[in-house]
């Protein structure tokens, strides 16, 4: 019996639509490219951005370009025993990191997993790195004061729970140690800090480790290190990975202040990594998208409404200047994405003003709305006072016939420079910070030589510890001041009794 052509044709047809093969080709790839942290693949033609991919050695990669040949891969750790025409798969998994409880008192990498020796983390729950920000119905204005312990930056640039405050200024100038001075700070407030250090040396973060377990302050701060010896690829996700953690209790109602220190070198590790992939470099050599990367970021800190739990993260983002240059490419960004500024001065620094805080350059953009109302009194015309002070004191050093008035604007104006200044990993409570601010505004300091400012502040908060307890704990129950009479009676007696001339 003949059989038609027709028929065999038919037949193999319904074979091949039929066929069901062992495995899908189209999750799995070969590696065409590889050095420097990135891969190349071709034959992953379904890969999602952003996607977990798992190379042949084990390795960990995340999809970035996709291309109608191929898909750049940047990789997530070692990548010097990957070779070219090793197989790439699929894992249909968005890259995520671990979250929860279990990270607090841990320091982790940017993949979140232990690097402090304290065994492995056992915690069930992931949040992806990349997610939407909260919509603007889904957020509340700042009201609430984050205190950082610094009374240059709780009087003057304040910040609250929600916002982000940009740290700037050169290197080797406290930024740094304004971060964990506010960390330190937080200790019974019931607030979870993240520190994520970016491109730092590991002997840097060791010792930034070892104050806050000092302190107490590991006990609800999560590390994130990247350090400088990795691969462009983790630099670049570290702060991802931070403020993911940092999600998963703002959408629980906590609050959460996340450091980036610093973002400079997040943005030189996006540029290497987009310029390897072959991305066209723009200003400065880094790419088009490197707002993006920051803002993106960044729109992730809020104060989320009651609805969603009403947590927040504040972020407290680090640019590093050159010679002062807050008009470069990134630093610009950064102050257009942030609620305002803390600007390091290098001069300041060197003259001995530390935290060596420019309150001309320095501003807030939620204001008093993040004090409490104490403070508010005691603040309200300090910025002023000492922007004449800067003028004054440039101007005289032109004349030496000075009246009354002017002399005095002077002498206070040394004071204030003196009351602003604070040793290193000593945060101040803000009822403290009330008493020495209102004491100083008020004149009771005038007659106080300089030298001996930071004294009669120690020894000030001495006695009303021992004499005046009750007027620290009513600014702190009620939020404002007592009333004048009592407070100017009892730094009165205090000086009554000290010898400062």
């Amino acid at each position: 019996m003949a059989i038609q052509a027709q028929e065999i044709s038919a037949l193999i047809k319904q074979q091949i639509d039929n066929f069901q093969p062992d495995f899908d080709v189209t999750e799995t790839g070969i590696v065409t490219y590889i050095g420097d942290g990135i891969a190349r693949a071709h034959g992953l033609n379904q890969a999602m951005s952003g996607e977990l991919l798992i190379f042949e050695n084990g390795s960990y990669g995340m999809a970035q370009n996709l291309e109608t040949k191929d898909v750049g891969i940047i990789i997530l750790g070692e990548f010097t025993d990957i070779r070219e025409g090793d197989t790439v798969r699929r894992t249909g998994k968005i890259m995520e990191v671990p979250v929860g409880e279990a990270l607090i008192g841990r320091v982790v990498d940017p993949l979140g997993r232990p690097i402090d020796g304290l065994g492995p983390i056992e915690t069930t729950g992931t949040r992806p790195v990349e997610a939407p920000a909260p919509g603007v119905m889904e957020r509340k204005s700042v009201s609430e004061p984050l205190q950082t312990g610094l009374k240059a930056i709780d009087a003057l640039v304040p910040i609250g729970r929600g916002q982000r405050e940009l740290v700037i200024g050169d290197r080797q100038t406290g930024k740094t140690t304004i971060a964990i001075d506010a960390i330190l700070n937080q200790k019974g407030q019931d607030m979870i800090c993240i520190y994520v250090a970016i491109g730092q040396k590991e002997s840097t973060v060791r010792t930034q480790v070892e104050t806050l377990r000092k302190h107490g302050a590991l006990d609800y701060t999560i590390v994130v290190s990247a350090s400088a010896s990795q691969p462009s690829p983790l630099l670049f996700l570290a702060p991802y990975s931070g403020v993911a953690m940092a999600e998963e209790f703002m959408y629980q109602g906590k609050h959460v202040l996340i450091v980036y220190d610093d973002l400079s070198k997040q943005a030189v590790a996006y540029r290497e990594l987009s310029l390897l992939l072959r991305r066209p470099p723009g200003r400065e050599a880094f790419p088009g998208d490197v707002f993006y990367l920051h803002s993106r970021l960044l729109e992730r800190s809020a104060k989320v409404s009651d609805e969603l739990g009403g947590g927040s993260i504040t972020a407290l983002p680090f640019i590093e200047t050159q010679a002062g240059d807050i008009s470069a490419y990134i630093a610009t960004n950064v102050i257009s994405i942030t609620d305002g500024q803390i600007f390091l001065d290098d001069s300041l620094f060197n003259s001995g003003v530390r935290p060596a805080i420019d309150a001309g350059s320095s501003v807030s953009r939620v204001g008093g709305s993040a004090q409490i109302k104490a403070m508010k009194k005691v603040a309200g015309t300090l910025r002023i006072d000492l922007a004449a002070y800067r003028e004054l004191e440039a101007f005289t050093k032109f004349g030496s016939d000075l009246d009354a008035a002017t002399q005095a604007r002077l002498n206070r104006g040394r004071r204030t420079i003196e009351v602003l200044k604070q040793p290193v990993h000593q945060p101040l409570p803000v009822e403290k910070q009330v008493v020495i601010l209102y004491a100083l505004t008020h004149g009771f300091l005038d007659d106080i030589p300089v030298d001996d400012v930071l004294r009669f502040e120690a020894e000030l908060y001495d006695y009303f510890d021992a004499k005046h307890p009750e007027i620290f704990e009513g600014i702190r129950m009620t939020k404002d001041l007592p009333k004048e009479d009592v407070l100017d009676a009892a730094i009165q007696e205090f000086k009554g009794q000290a010898n400062f001339n």
